[in-house]
């Protein structure tokens, strides 16, 4: 009674679960004299298979040798669906026996208890092997079901205590989120921090955060966990998928597998380099002004007790915080243009209210002084400076203008759609134009002035040589690179023969880490590949 005594005031003073279950093995063996104990932790209320088997006993290599965890037939699985005590002379001959895998070290007296929690059964113990050869009492049976009782309060502090160390963990994630935004580069990095953070909290293979852009688009922004073999490759062009759901509906999902879910997006689980997964959670990036995403979590086949592990709402929750975080960010850079444009207003009012008025009224005495100056050559040097006040009241002006006009990046998409506008008007028919992947997120001021310049290069060598009925113009992103195609159907040309302007094109590319590619043939049209990294 005092060795009873003892053992469950050590299980309720230990927090880890883990050491928890370890302790109740060994205080089991300890009180009966038992060679082997096993504890079996259940799984989902629909799944008879065990999610954890803590044993005492046998050694890492035995472990090894025996494989795989029961699958909770037999008399485990007994125990599971009747669960209330049971002892046996030899398992063998037991009628509910299924024997014991290749390698199980040979096992016969048996005593197997349940473990309840709230009046729910958490898992089971199992004693074999009585140490003096005899087999288990009643009395070894009272002594294990008190020890049951004792463990299941144990268990359950220390599932509280964990539940509580992880819900403080999300938190302090969270916390991390809202501090990193609020750094001048924040915004660019703080949505690989979300995917980090949540796929190491939940234990997960795999996060991904899918933002909803224009024209109902869905984009891949982020992944953590196989970056090193997927990058995010923007634009998902399903139009049924986990995520698009999630953002529709606000709604968060649980998946036990993905493999068998019609609504995975197979875009996206064909690419390279997409591990094969099993359980998720989808929950919504929602923000003030509606859900702006969604975060996927995802477990590797057989992880749905890590899921299970997982309190969904503390995922839910982080996912809103951090798409506050990020709101607050895109707010703090509007305020901070509009701060800059306030401040442009002041500076060109100053100059046009303050400086121009001086410079022209010291340009006036000048020009008054010029009738008193008798020598030639210093009545032109005054006109010279006349001259140049006015050319800098001119200078002042244009700068005053461009204060007063935002600069915004160009949009590559409407520049596109210019240049092929104003190809129209000359070949007197439509060039079609598409576009690939996220065109205007991705491509930045530098190869977007590039892409422009090329595209209007090779509509201009359409226009004046290729006689062509039809052209194709093509602007893609994909994983890592930029890629333009112009292709006509005209009449074609040597491609040894490059005028200057398609080497320019070349040169282009090349000065961008890229290339550029012509491929020509006389009588069947001209192809333009130019292509530099992302």
């Amino acid at each position: 009674m005092h060795l009873l005594l003892d053992a469950v005031v050590a299980l309720t003073g230990d927090h880890s679960l883990e050491s928890v279950l370890r302790r109740i093995t060994e205080t089991a063996a300890q009180l009966v004299g038992a060679r082997y104990v096993a504890l079996g932790v259940l799984g989902s209320a629909t799944d008879r298979r065990l999610e954890a088997f803590v044993t005492y006993g046998l050694d890492h290599e035995e472990r090894a040798a025996i494989g795989d965890l029961p699958r909770g037939r037999g008399l485990l699985g007994l125990i599971i669906d009747r669960p209330e005590p049971v002892r046996l002379h030899d398992i063998a001959d037991d009628p509910r026996s299924f024997g014991f895998p290749a390698h199980h070290p040979p096992m016969h007296s048996f005593l197997g208890v349940p473990i309840r929690i709230r009046d729910k059964v958490y898992g089971n113990l199992y004693l074999t092997e009585k140490l003096d050869g005899c087999d288990f009492t009643e009395q070894d049976e009272a002594v294990v079901v008190a020890l049951a009782a004792a463990a299941g309060v144990a268990i359950d502090n220390a599932r509280l205590h964990e539940d509580g160390a992880r819900r403080e963990r999300w938190l302090e994630a969270t916390a991390e989120i809202t501090a990193r935004v609020v750094r001048p580069d924040g915004h660019e990095t703080a949505l690989q921090t979300v995917a980090d953070r949540a796929r190491e909290l939940a234990g997960a293979a795999v996060a991904s955060v899918v933002l909803a852009a224009a024209d109902d688009r869905l984009e891949l922004d982020v992944i953590s966990g196989i970056e090193d073999r997927f990058k995010p490759t923007g634009r998902l062009t399903t139009k049924s998928s986990l995520t698009r759901f999630v953002i529709e509906t606000g709604q968060s999902l649980v998946v036990e597998d993905l493999r068998d879910d019609p609504r995975v997006d197979p875009d996206l689980l064909d690419r390279e380099g997409w591990p094969s997964l099993g359980p998720a959670i989808v929950v919504p990036l929602r923000a003030a002004e509606g859900v702006v995403g969604a975060l996927f979590l995802a477990w590797a086949p057989g992880g749905m007790a890590d899921l299970q592990a997982v309190d969904i709402r503390l995922p839910q929750a982080f996912a809103e915080q951090a798409a506050l975080a990020l709101e607050v960010a895109r707010a703090r850079k509007v305020h901070e243009r509009l701060a800059v444009f306030e401040d442009r207003d002041r500076i060109a009012r100053d100059l046009h209210d303050l400086v121009i008025q001086r410079l022209f009224a010291i340009g006036l005495g000048l020009e008054g002084s010029i009738r008193m100056v008798r020598e030639p050559e210093v009545a032109q040097r005054i006109t010279r400076a006349v001259d140049d006040v006015d050319a800098t009241i001119k200078e002042i002006r244009h700068s005053i203008f461009a204060l007063g006009a935002p600069s915004t990046s160009p949009d590559v998409r409407q520049t596109c759609q210019d240049l092929v506008d104003r190809a129209a008007a000359s070949l007197k028919f439509r060039p079609t134009l598409e576009f690939s992947g996220p065109v205007q997120s991705v491509i930045d001021d530098a190869v977007s002035g590039q892409v422009a310049a090329v595209l209007g290069e090779a509509l201009s060598n359409v226009v004046r040589h290729a006689q062509a009925s039809s052209v194709r113009v093509t602007l893609a992103v994909d994983d890592d690179r930029v890629e333009l195609v112009v292709v006509d159907d005209g009449c074609g040309f040597d491609a040894v023969d490059i005028s200057s302007g398609l080497g320019n094109l070349r040169e282009r590319a090349e000065a961008l880490g890229g290339r550029c590619t012509v491929q020509s043939v006389p009588g069947r049209g001209t192809a333009v590949r130019w292509s530099v990294p992302r």
